[in-house]
């Protein structure tokens, strides 16, 4: 089936709101901007929206206010855009899934979809980790890979898992419509 047709499909049938979560680096932003545009709905980031809202950058937050206070600004923000009556695609930072309120939130109140990478993908596409303030004065292997075992349990109760590999992104987008159209089309 053509992209087209069964992206209209799938819009017809949407009616909440889609959350990518997942490890950073894992696509939610590309993959996310990648589904709006098709779907013709409005993209969110939210690390964005925290940061508009801040008026500095989450490392910044990590720094002056701490972890948890970043976590209940980004648990509220995930639960004010996924509760808006309009259709939207939001992604969200790598720990938002992991809170039980937020959590609850978004499978009440919208799809959730799991983009799955494997170590060798993050870590290329994180690098050193510099500007993550999960990674500062750390190894990034030691915690990418404890990440990993001790969040991928808690993302696959997403609605839909999808895999994502070292390949044209445009292949991973194709993998998610796939996956979206069988969850709101052919069930």
């Amino acid at each position: 089936m053509d992209t087209k047709r069964q992206t209209a499909l799938i819009a017809d049938k949407l009616d909440k709101p889609l959350v990518f979560v997942g490890l950073m680096g894992a696509g939610k932003t590309s993959i996310g901007q990648m589904v709006a545009d098709n779907l013709q709905l409005e993209f969110i980031d939210s690390d964005d929206v925290v940061v508009e809202k801040e008026g500095c950058s989450i490392a910044e937050l990590f720094e002056t206010k701490g972890e948890s206070y970043f976590r209940d600004i980004e648990r509220q923000t995930i639960i004010e855009l996924s509760g808006q009556a309009e259709l939207k695609v939001i992604s969200t930072g790598g720990g938002a899934f992991m809170n039980d309120e937020t959590r609850d939130a978004i499978k009440a109140k919208a799809y959730s979809i799991f983009l799955k990478a494997d170590f060798d993908v993050l870590h290329a596409r994180i690098g050193d980790g510099a500007g993550r303030p999960l990674f500062e004065g750390r190894k990034v292997e030691d915690v990418l890979q404890g990440l990993m075992q001790e969040r991928y349990p808690t993302y696959q109760q997403a609605d839909i898992s999808v895999p994502t590999y070292n390949e044209p992104i445009e292949e991973t987008f194709n993998r998610v419509l796939d996956a979206l159209y069988s969850q709101l089309v052919t069930r």
